[in-house]
């Protein structure tokens, strides 16, 4: 599968611009990571970019619906990665892009809006102001913390050094992104 084609297939299914939003930021904080680690740019930019992919259209089947396409096209290694990119599904953990995007997600939503409540946005967001946002529970209440946490040991990476990566690729990228 292309980037082309991903995009394609998530547009059919997603709607919604905050979403869609998420989905990009995910794209490039897995392609950055790829390129860092020495991983296929596309594979994991488009797993990035389709993890949520029918949370819109089959909220009640998420994320099957997105799999079942995955693994019918041949792209097993993507789905396999979507498949398991919430803990609470329990789903094997078998590759450096399983791992990746279940650290990637939840975090980089969290950012995003920590992002969003700086009168400066992204520009002058640092990890430490992150850190201290995921001990307020309040905020961004709909983030799983956990998932934060666990996603962090799995993959591997310190949580600060972690979160200053995914500001760094946002920072790149916030014209695009609007934050």
């Amino acid at each position: 599968m292309t980037r082309t084609e991903a995009r394609t297939l998530l547009e059919s299914m997603t709607q919604s611009a905050s979403l869609l939003r998420h989905m990009r930021t995910v794209e490039l904080v897995m392609e950055a990571y790829a390129e860092k680690l020495g991983y296929d740019k596309e594979q994991w930019a488009i797993a990035g970019l389709l993890h949520d992919a029918d949370y819109e259209a089959h909220p009640d089947r998420h994320p099957n619906v997105i799999v079942e396409h995955l693994l019918e096209t041949g792209n097993v290694e993507i789905a396999n990665a979507v498949s398991a990119h919430y803990t609470k599904w329990n789903k094997p953990y078998n590759t450096e892009l399983d791992k990746a995007l279940l650290a990637c997600d939840e975090l980089t939503g969290f950012i995003v809006a920590c992002a969003q409540v700086r009168p400066e946005g992204i520009a002058t967001l640092e990890p430490k102001s992150v850190v201290k946002k995921l001990k307020d529970k309040g905020f961004a209440a709909k983030v799983e913390r956990d998932e934060v946490y666990k996603g962090a040991e799995l993959f591997g990476v310190d949580l600060n050094d972690h979160i200053a990566f995914i500001i760094d690729v946002l920072k790149k990228n916030r014209e695009e992104l609007g934050i």
